[in-house]
Parts: C-alpha cells; structure tokens; sequence
C-alpha cells in the first residue's frame, strides 16, 4: 500500500471516530433556559440558568484518535495533517465528557486561545482589539444610519429571501432553509440545512452577513470537502479549523460589504464577556455587562449563553470559541495579503477545497498540484474573481504603511 493509500485509508477512520464528536450540539442550552431566566431577569437578584448536559462516555472513541494519530507520520504533510486533526477531536471529547465542570474552561482554551493571547504578528491581543472596535462603534454611533440594520424581518421572510439565493448559487446541490424553535442563536449551518431561530426578527444586514458567512463559507467548504475523493474528513468541521473558518467567514463578510461596526462591536463585546467570566463574573453579570452595552434581552441572553456554554454559571471559566473571530479573521487577511505578496493566489482558491487550517492549505499544496486532493467545486462570488481580490488585497498591503497617528486632517486635504 503506497503512504497516499494508507493515509485515504487512515483518514476514512478519522471520520468514522470522530462522527460522535459534535461538541457545539452537545454544549448547547434548551430554548427553555432561555424562557426561565428572561422570565425574572430583571428582578433585583435573577437566578443563575440551571443546564443539565449528556453524560457521554467517549473512552473508545478517543482510543481509536489515539490510534490513528500513531499510525500516521508527523513527517509526512498528510500524516501531520491527520495527527493534529485526530488531537484535535480527542480534546473536543474530552470537553464533552467534562461538559458543566471547571475542567472545560481550561480545556477550550487549549482548543481556542484565550482573550489574553497576543494577535498574530502584534503585540496587541484579542481584548485590545476588541476594546479598540467597541471603542469605535460607539464614537460612531450616532452618525451610523439605522435604516439597514432594523431587525423587521420576520424570519419567514429572511428564510425564503435566503433560499433564493441559495438556489442560485448551488446547482449540484441542495441546501434548504429551516425554522427551528428549539435553537437559542439566531442561526447554524450546516452542509445541507440553514437553520433560523423561529419568531426571530432579521435586518437586511443580518440576511447579507448569513448568507456570506454561514452558507458561503460554512455550508460552502462543506459541501466542496464532500466531493473530495480521497480525503473525506476535509466535509467535517475539526475543532482545530474553527479559527480560520470563522477568519475566513468574517473576512468574507468584510470584503463583501455585508460588516458594519456594530457587528465588529457585537463579535468584540464577546471576547471582553469571555475575559470577564474567566476573570470571576457569573451569567448574570455577564448578560448585564451585555445589556448595558445595548444588546436586547433575548440576544444578550444568547450571547452570554455562548460564553458560558459546558462551562459552571457562576463564574471563572468560559467556553472560549468566540476568541477565534478576531484572531481568525486578521490570520486570513494577513495570509491572503501574504499570498498575493508572494504570488500565490492560487492558495486563495484552495482555501476552500474543504475545511482546512491556514497550515493545511500551504503544508498540502503538492496534493492539490498533483490532484490527489481537488479544487473547490463551488467558490463565493468574490473568490472567483482573482484579479479584483488582488486588487483589493494590492491597495491593502500598500496602505497598511501609512500611518495615521502621524498625520493631520489638514495635510490629507491638502495631499502633503
């Protein structure tokens, strides 16, 4: 058997051991939490939300991860490739098995960063940046126009606006839009269904920002991971990619025009709450830290859901998935920036072959020029158009050399 035979065949019992593993669905809160706290969330003293998580015993599976991670040779890029991603699952078990105890916080932040941790090529970390965005945004605030970011939309109407265009974009495929009363976030997505939270309202910007993000990029490198023919596991979102899939939503976001500051405030507002649970702040404190920031109470009750998911509610740990956004989307810039730099944009196509790390793109690009592994069947719009992204990403890497802090109103006006 050659060393590609044994890893297609290493990698198919990758994604056999790895199908109990389904952290996000297991760490999730019934809608009924929810309604209970909302309930009394503003009496003088709210009760912390009591969650109660499966008990799953994943002892085999994390010996079958074990196994393969032995079998396969950390010398070799695909064998590096699936040690890391078997090491990756095997402490997203952990986590689940741990699900409401102390252990978790520590162990997610093995899996995702902490907000303490410095950004990549800075000095700066992800509070600093978060701090800086939020900053912002409510400088701006008052001169921001309300018009596209009005939730009015019933979510009837953003399931049947998103559908459309869906359809339009994936001819091979099938990709259906769903109600679903029982999911506390406002969205999921997945390979073959979009999930929307039944009752929800949604902005034109929200509908934009989840058609890029969630169906474009998610259900995107899903869907093109399946068509791989030797290498399946690149359909399954890996705890290890969940920094560059959420960089690569963002920034999809971000080139497309579909961000605005208050969403760069709304993803900024969760690092700092992360900080602060792991810092001693309780549920409580951390959805009034959300509502003073000016969310409503069912997103700020979502959204410190989110932090304090698997972990105790009363304070000292925190699920730590929401410090990757930042970190993510400023890697994907800075590799993309890297890439046309260097004159490798065809890495920016290979990007979304599957659900591959920044490391995976460049450590398996001999398999994508040999055709072991194969080029995306679908790209995002923007993606197809290579020059316009050079473009973009040219102006980006020249620009980044000016420096604001030495300049003066007048000397822009005057182009001195």
């Amino acid at each position: 058997m050659s060393d590609l035979e044994h890893y297609a065949a290493l990698d198919a019992r990758l994604v056999a051991a790895a199908r109990p593993i389904r952290l996000l669905s297991a760490a999730s809160w019934p809608a009924s939490v929810q309604n209970a706290f909302l309930a009394g969330a503003d009496d003088a003293t709210p009760t912390l939300p009591v969650v109660e998580y499966p008990r799953i015993d994943l002892s085999d599976t994390r010996r079958e991860l074990d196994a393969i991670a032995l079998a396969a040779d950390a010398t070799h890029p695909v064998g590096d490739y699936l040690r890391r991603s078997a090491g990756a699952y095997h402490l997203a078990a952990e986590i689940i098995e741990s699900l409401g105890s102390p252990v978790v916080g520590s162990l997610s932040a093995r899996l995702y960063g902490t907000p303490g941790e410095p950004l990549p090529g800075s000095h700066w970390t992800n509070v600093d940046a978060a701090g800086h965005f939020i900053v912002l945004a409510d400088e701006l605030d008052a001169e921001l126009d309300d018009a596209d970011s009005a939730a009015v939309i019933p979510a009837e109407i953003a399931r049947d606006r998103m559908q459309a265009a869906i359809d339009a974009v994936f001819d091979h495929h099938r990709i259906q839009v769903q109600l679903d009363p029982e999911l506390v976030a406002k969205a999921a997505a997945g390979a073959t269904r979009v999930r929307l939270r039944s009752g929800s309202h949604f902005s034109a910007a929200d509908v934009r920002q989840l058609l890029e993000h969630e169906v474009l990029v998610h259900s995107l490198t899903a869907i093109n991971g399946r068509e791989q023919p030797h290498f399946r596991s690149l359909a399954q979102s890996s705890p290890r990619v969940t920094a560059t899939q959420e960089g690569l939503a963002t920034f999809a976001e971000q080139i497309t025009g579909c961000i605005d500051i208050r969403r760069m405030k709304r993803i900024s507002l969760r690092i700092l709450a992360i900080d602060r649970a792991i810092q001693g702040a309780d549920f409580v404190e951390v959805y009034r830290f959300f509502r003073d920031a000016g969310q409503s109470k069912v997103d700020s009750f979502a959204s410190s859901m989110r932090v304090f998911r698997g972990v105790p509610v009363t304070g000292g740990g925190a699920f730590c998935k929401d410090t990757v956004y930042l970190h993510g989307l400023l890697s994907v810039h800075t590799f993309f920036r890297w890439a046309l730099k260097h004159r490798r944009l065809n890495l920016l196509r290979w990007i979304f072959a599957g659900k591959l790390a920044l490391h995976d793109v460049l450590a398996l690009e001999p398999f994508f020029e040999a055709g072991w592994l194969v080029p995306p069947t679908y790209l995002p719009h923007w993606a197809e158009r290579s020059g316009n992204l050079a473009g973009l990403l040219a102006f980006s890497l020249f620009a980044n050399r000016i420096r604001l802090d030495t300049l003066q109103a007048e000397d822009i006006v005057l182009g001195v």
